[in-house]
């Protein structure tokens, strides 16, 4: 049953993970043929280890990057105070050694550790015709394709990364864009090391292979591997040894001239033999590689395929804006281990139990917030199925609305900032991920509006489809408890806009040290729940300290933005004079609230929500508070990604700490699945690169925007055409395979046609997002069959398809009105345009 289901015992990476491996490493069957189990065990636990000890590399990663922002920051900070000789003293400022430091790490990481992600099964493949075929099927196409892709390529791959590795040990080559210019090769030995384990690696899974096909068809296999082996030597002395093999100069001359096809048609070959193997369901990581060697080494040549391959790989591990994509990852995982989400959950479930539909806004809320924690799909769609479906089923819940809430809801982690398919996507079309991060925001709100709007409409028309919650599930509060919502987030909006106004310095007599007075007073109002209850002085004393400051506050309010807005909308700029307005409303109902407690209370009774109130503080303060730390640090310049995911999984950390929820099994556990997470996506960025430099080099992606460009479509028609595609390969694929292979060979084809990229990246966003919620492929859906069981697939995938619809709205207003992606990054920038004025592309 649903309610059996522990959160803390989710396997919450699965999302991009066709189908990971049940049995311990290490582990063999009896019955496998004798020769093969000690070679499978041992290799299995050799890189069982590996994993093991490269995963512990991502705590020193964390306080390495955390100090940089420590002492760059104190060291401004002393500056800014006239106190440079004791910043100096302390030895404070930017360091030398941990941007390298950082990059290095992380790349080693995902190279070390790829080996173990094969043995755990945690390389991407597109299942969906794989699933449907029967074990001895499946197991025979693996084999075929392990000897067809997987062993030639590793082959290859070691080869010309140890060549690599040994001529920068040779060369005592080091990093010419740092300071501290240390030596490479250290971290390039991680290649060949990895390409060594994955081989090896390879090696066991070809024998379980072979176990699962039968024996009839393992004779039949084993019998082939010697003249397997022998066909494979020839080819690598011919490629790497030519003087060794008799018939080089045929073998040359043959396969480098492409047989009389041109480049660009040996490239749309490739592409097509990608598509195919694909599609049949191999690992994309591996197949993407072999491709690679064999086109390019057909098309361009070996010796400049094997430079792009190692150029392509030791470029991808010293990204430093792919090491924020691990970090991010484990800042989700441990903030999830904290339950902060339930907490958050069951306060907003209780806040809001009169109101039709309150599950829905509790689950749409809980959603959004924790998208910009999490960002992995699986996570939320898991979690808000645990929480939610059991209560929603007692209360009588339409099963339909309610699985479509809980999976659009958990989708929004792929677009909310800090989007790992985002981060991934910047260096792709060569954007900050900082751009794409303020981009995202307004998007990512938008469809959380558009998503609660529909479901509490639905509930307006239907009341039955959102019934009010049982009285045994209504907590007890107040006759106006309706006025105490009002009274906290109104506070709470208030608050906010005075710490964004202090801190950007839009009031320039109002230092951000001057937020003590709002502060204190939010401190007030809070413990006030709890003292007033009782008549006592110190309730009374609490009263009228608290009207006090509200209105002291209400007359700050007034001078610093009720008379710009008067300003802003004479001068025509109604937007800003409303949004300056709403503080001062906000704050003035709080003041009558103030002002009427004895008025409404007149009985005596006194608030209820004390409990309640400290409950959703405390599960929404912490995490936001971090986000908005994370999050914030990037969207004003202050940190890169990589620095605010390093503090930002270092917050979590502690968090998790004061929580009480972090041991060390649970925190080794973190770690493990932030690896298996990171290796997969990394590896197969990695992949894509290179694959994509030699799909460029063979000049395809030319030849391809020339062609669609000979059509004469309009803009429009091209870019409706591209979401189509992209829309559609969203069905069988993941995310990270259309960002990595299909986007890149678009990007041509967008720049002739002077598209606005930050507006396109978003729009793939969205548009993918969607794909989560497409049947019958999307993995939403199984995820919240896997924890609510008694629903029917057929009405999730109902449910699921409301909001797939709802969610294409979304993209067509994000298509028709590009201010709706681009005014608030220009915004941030301090440079807004009128909103109507943008547009998606411009004309030459």
């Amino acid at each position: 049953m649903a309610d059996e289901v522990v959160p803390g015992e989710l396997d919450i990476t699965d999302e991009l993970i066709a189908e990971r491996r049940a049995e311990e490493p290490g582990e063999t069957p009896e019955d496998m043929t004798p020769w093969q189990r000690p070679i499978v065990a041992c290799i299995d636990v050799m890189n069982l280890w590996a994993g093991r000890i490269v995963c512990l590399l991502l705590v020193p990663l964390i306080f390495v990057m955390v100090f940089e922002v420590f002492s760059r920051t104190m060291f401004g900070t002393l500056t800014g105070w006239d106190m440079n000789d004791v910043a100096l003293s302390l030895g404070l400022g930017p360091t030398l050694w941990a941007y390298d430091l950082s990059r290095m790490s992380s790349g080693v990481i995902f190279m070390a550790a790829a080996g173990y992600a094969l043995l755990r099964g945690v390389h991407i493949r597109a299942d969906f015709l794989y699933r449907t075929w029967t074990k001895k099927t499946q197991a025979t196409t693996d084999a075929s394709l392990y000897l067809l892709f997987y062993f030639p390529a590793m082959l290859f791959f070691f080869w010309t990364s140890a060549d690599f590795w040994w001529a920068a040990f040779q060369r005592g080559e080091t990093t010419m864009d740092s300071t501290w210019a240390p030596v490479l090769w250290p971290a390039r030995l991680a290649m060949p090391v990895g390409a060594a384990l994955l081989f090896l690696q390879g090696i066991s899974e070809l024998f379980r292979a072979f176990y699962d096909m039968g024996k009839e068809r393992e004779r039949m296999f084993v019998k082939f591997l010697p003249v397997y082996i022998a066909i494979v030597a020839v080819i690598f002395l011919a490629i790497f040894f030519p003087d060794a093999v008799p018939f080089d100069d045929w073998f040359n001359s043959a396969f480098g001239g492409g047989f009389g096809l041109s480049k660009a048609t040996i490239g749309l070959l490739m592409l097509g033999a990608m598509l195919f193997s694909i599609f049949v369901g191999f690992p994309i990581s591996f197949t993407l590689i072999f491709l690679a060697f064999t086109f390019g080494s057909w098309g361009a040549g070996s010796a400049v395929t094997f430079f792009l391959m190692t150029l392509q790989v030791n470029s991808t591990m010293l990204d430093d804006q792919l090491v924020a994509v691990p970090l991010f990852i484990l800042m989700g995982i441990v903030m999830e281990q904290a339950g902060l989400m339930e907490r958050l959950f069951n306060a907003v479930q209780l806040m809001m139990s009169r109101t039709r539909g309150a599950l829905f806004i509790a689950v749409l809320f809980v959603s959004t917030i924790f998208a910009a924690a999490t960002g992995i799909v699986g996570a939320s769609v898991t979690i808000l199925g645990i929480m939610a479906a059991k209560t929603m089923n007692k209360s009588g819940y339409d099963v339909r609305l309610a699985a479509g809430t809980i999976t659009a809801g958990g989708t929004l982690g792929i677009l909310i900032p800090p989007s790992i398919m985002l981060i991934v996507m910047g260096p792709v079309l060569e954007i900050p991920v900082t751009e794409l991060f303020r981009a995202a925001i307004m998007p990512g709100v938008i469809l959380a509006g558009l998503y609660m709007l529909y479901a509490l409409g639905r509930c307006w028309i239907n009341p039955k489809l959102g019934p009010i919650l049982p009285e045994d599930e209504q907590p007890e509060t107040s006759e106006y408890y309706g006025l105490e919502v009002l009274w906290v987030f109104g506070s709470l909006g208030v608050l906010i806009k005075l710490i964004y106004s202090g801190a950007t310095g839009q009031l320039s007599y109002f230092p951000v040290s001057g937020l003590i007075i709002p502060l204190l007073w939010t401190a007030l109002m809070f413990f006030a729940y709890s003292i007033s209850r009782s008549a006592s002085i110190s309730g009374k004393i609490v009263e009228v300290v608290s009207l006090v400051f509200g209105l002291a506050i209400a007359i700050f309010l007034i001078w610093n933005f009720t008379i710009p807005a008067f300003v802003a909308i004479v001068g025509g700029d109604i937007f800003f004079g409303i949004i300056n307005f709403l503080p001062l409303l906000l704050w003035l109902l709080v003041i009558y609230k103030t002002i009427s407690w004895e008025r409404i209370n007149g009985t005596g009774e006194r608030f209820y929500f004390s409990d309640l109130w400290y409950e959703f503080f405390m599960g929404l303060v912490p995490p936001t508070v971090l986000i908005a730390f994370a999050l914030g640090s990037i969207l004003a310049g202050w940190a890169t990604p990589a620095e605010a995911s390093a503090c930002g999984a270092f917050g979590a950390i502690l968090l998790s700490l004061a929580y009480r929820k972090l041991t060390f099994t649970k925190f080794y556990d973190a770690l493990i699945k932030t690896l298996e997470i990171s290796v997969l996506i990394m590896f197969l960025v990695a992949a894509s690169n290179f694959f994509g430099a030699v799909f460029s080099n063979l000049g395809t992606p030319k030849y391809l925007t020339e062609l669609l460009l000979s059509f004469d479509l309009s803009v429009i028609a091209m870019l409706i055409f591209v979401m189509a595609l992209v829309f559609l390969l969203g069905w069988p694929l993941e995310w990270v395979p259309i960002v990595l292979i299909i986007i890149p060979i678009l990007v041509p084809l967008l720049v002739s046609m002077n598209v606005n990229l930050t507006w396109f990246a978003i729009l793939v966003a969205v548009n993918l997002q969607t794909a989560w919620l497409s049947p019958p492929v999307a993995l939403s859906a199984y995820f919240l069959k896997g924890v609510v069981p008694e629903w029917d697939l057929k009405d999730i995938y109902f449910g699921m398809m409301q909001f797939m619809c709802i969610q294409v709205l979304g993209l067509s207003l994000m298509f028709a009105f590009p201010g709706l992606i681009l005014w608030f990054p220009d915004w941030m920038a301090g440079n807004p345009q009128p909103f109507f004025s943008y547009t998606g592309w411009t004309t030459p």
